[in-house]
């Protein structure tokens, strides 16, 4: 996680430069204890995705000092009251979600982009994810965008040829099993946890010190 943290604060340095912070004050009359993420919605043409993106939310969640509740729970209480499609879950009004397990807000998170996408010698893999946070109240609180980019890199030095091949090599081997993971967990942690708009610190923040 401290890789991942160290990536994420290097491309935020030559990102940042110009972002206007956002108006915070309905989330700080909130002032959320706890956060109900509930299953995310999918645009993109990966299955997995929406898998991967909610199993990787609560850890910077709760690393910013919030309660969350158990995402695999949450899963299949909703689904035993009779929301099986993220779609209708992400319709429904937020003080009802809330309500079923007393949470104070609700993440619903939306997959716009995930893929892979190959060209010459290199491949491009694109997460691009949108966040919202809504108040028991159904207020919204905060709003967040991120898009990441990755292409491998070939830092291997010595005749063009082989370096093509290399490149050629790593592109393929992207192409055919793109890891999503870090890219999405450094998504996650730019948005919650060090972006100019991160979510403000929770109230067991100073617990975990």
């Amino acid at each position: 996680m401290r890789r991942i943290l160290s990536m994420a604060f290097l491309i935020l340095l030559t990102g940042c430069a110009g972002v206007q912070k956002k108006d915070m004050s309905a989330f700080n009359t909130a002032a959320p204890r706890s956060i109900l993420v509930v299953p995310v919605v999918n645009k993109s043409l990966d299955l997995d995705a929406p898998s991967y993106a909610l199993a990787t939310l609560p850890i910077p969640l709760a690393e910013k000092g919030y309660y969350v509740f158990p995402v695999h729970t949450t899963k299949v209480v909703l689904e035993q009251e009779g929301f099986y499609e993220s779609d209708r879950i992400h319709k429904e009004d937020a003080a009802h979600l809330a309500s079923i397990f007393g949470a104070d807000s609700v993440l619903f998170v939306t997959i716009n982009r995930w893929d892979a996408q190959y060209a010459f010698i290199t491949t491009t893999v694109t997460v691009e994810i949108n966040y919202r946070l809504v108040s028991k109240d159904n207020v919204e609180l905060w709003n967040e965008d991120k898009k990441l980019v990755y292409s491998p890199s070939n830092s291997s030095g010595g005749h063009p040829l082989a370096m093509l091949i290399v490149a050629a090599i790593n592109a393929a081997v992207t192409r055919a099993a793109p890891n999503y993971i870090p890219l999405v967990q450094q998504a996650h942690a730019q948005v919650f946890l060090m972006g100019p708009n991160a979510l403000p610190d929770g109230p067991y923040t100073d617990i975990k010190k």
